[in-house]
């Protein structure tokens, strides 16, 4: 399937497993498609920004749901929180209210160096990004069937950007298609504009 993919379709696909690895995530997600197409994905990041999606929100819902990215408290944090009465979420909205929105998207503080140069996660696995293969979560790899099946519907050839959005919307219940709907994006909105780019223009 992968030697019908566009360059720039490769691209977020490799893209997406940088992204898995710079957030020290264990697997590629859908989460990691829908970051990598706003990086890499060309026109078709143009349009969600149209739609008011931006890499720095996605990133941030990102760490706000799966609670894993480095330097994010995540749902075993906010639990042990409020054992002893600290409300994560309200203390999230407070800063919110305080510094505007989305701040916890700015990347963490590297790790302090230690003797011969070498950060911490350079020497220890904790907190490191993985290394190697990461693999795709199974609804990341029903993404990318799906987009093979929006080429073929769409009579194209090749797998576009494009087709990889369609397929991410046309999945549906992924975590990217969860951070859309909360962002307040109409998919079916978003599939017509994305299919509308694509059309053959008149002569």
């Amino acid at each position: 399937m992968f030697e019908r993919f566009t360059r720039e379709a490769r691209e977020v696909v490799v893209g997406a497993q940088e992204a898995a690895r710079r957030l020290a995530h264990r697997r590629i997600g859908t989460e990691h498609l829908l970051l990598s197409l706003l990086a890499n994905g060309g026109g078709t990041a143009g349009v969600m920004t149209g739609h008011g999606v931006t890499a720095r929100a996605v990133e941030a819902a990102v760490a706000r749901h799966l609670g894993n990215a480095p330097g994010m408290l995540g749902p075993a944090d906010a639990a042990a929180l409020k054992v002893i009465g600290i409300d994560l979420d309200e203390v999230r909205a407070h800063l919110e209210a305080n510094f505007g929105p989305e701040p916890f998207a700015q990347p963490p503080a590297p790790p302090p160096r230690r003797r011969f140069g070498l950060r911490r996660s350079q020497r220890d696995d904790e907190g490191a990004p993985p290394t190697g293969h990461i693999p795709f979560s199974p609804r990341a790899k029903k993404v990318l069937e799906l987009s093979l099946r929006e080429a073929l519907r769409l009579k194209r050839r090749e797998i576009r950007s494009e087709h990889i959005l369609l397929g991410l919307i046309r999945e549906g219940e992924g975590l990217a298609a969860k951070i859309l709907a909360e962002a307040d994006v109409d998919l079916k909105d978003l599939r017509a504009e994305v299919e509308q780019r694509m059309a053959p223009k008149a002569a």
